[in-house]
């Protein structure tokens, strides 16, 4: 199972990292032939980059639009985080002082983390005009990322695994040295997901990650009356005539 499991995470590694690569190269290619900033938009590049730390930081745009929503997603994501970074001393031998700090607000994040995904499911059935645009993946994420936050906290509430051993595989796994992972139906199971999530997540919706980067609605500087603005292959094509 300890093979099993390593040879799983290779290849999820790798298809996470080559997937999103490309899924940013392909974002970073595609023209943008129109000025199309949602206004009120910044008018400097100094704005624009504040625009976007309010965005990703704060999610200012849903916070204007729908206070429940914001919410939720807010709690859910700013939890994923605090959980992602405490999850690092698995993968490092000598683990920072920042992520020994953060392990004691990590571990009670994960409840947080549930609480605004359950949110977030229960609002795509009950809020008519979000479960009207609904498609069965919107709900198969939302149950895979509840059941990964579940499975966490019952192995550091419930079903205590040896954390050690965890460690020791996933360090092992570096150099293809990886040891015994304990024998832990939660612990199995989140790692199953997990694995999934990866493997799956360059192909899904969840790319907004990334992608609110690109969007040309956010990253473009409200300035059309002042300069001229071109695509590349406008440029090119102007070029040549």
């Amino acid at each position: 199972m300890s093979t099993l499991y390593a040879l799983l995470f290779i290849v999820a590694t790798l298809v996470l990292v080559i997937g999103l690569a490309l899924k940013i190269k392909q974002y970073a290619q595609t023209p943008a032939p129109l000025k199309i900033p949602t206004t009120p938009a910044p008018i400097t590049e100094a704005g624009v980059v504040m625009r976007l730390f309010r965005e990703v930081v704060f999610f200012e745009s849903l916070f204007k639009s729908t206070k429940w929503t914001w919410i939720f997603s807010w709690m859910f994501h700013m939890a994923l985080f605090a959980v992602l970074l405490r999850h690092l001393r698995y993968f490092i031998d000598d683990v920072w002082l920042p992520i020994e700090l953060i392990q004691p607000f990590g571990k009670y994040a994960g409840f947080a983390m549930v609480a605004g995904l359950g949110g977030l499911f229960l609002r795509r059935i009950f809020v008519d005009r979000v479960r009207y645009i609904s498609a069965p993946s919107d709900y198969l994420w939302l149950i895979i990322l509840i059941v990964i936050g579940m499975s966490g906290l019952m192995m550091s509430f419930v079903a205590h695994t040896d954390i050690v051993m965890v460690k020791q595989f996933f360090t092992g796994v570096y150099t293809f040295s990886w040891g015994e992972l304990p024998v832990n139906f939660p612990l199995i199971v989140h790692l199953l997901l997990v694995a999934l999530l990866m493997i799956l997540f360059p192909f899904s919706k969840l790319l907004h990650v990334p992608g609110i980067f690109f969007s040309p609605s956010r990253n473009q500087v409200d300035n059309p009356r002042e300069k001229r603005h071109l695509a590349p292959w406008a440029k090119a094509l102007e070029e040549q005539e």
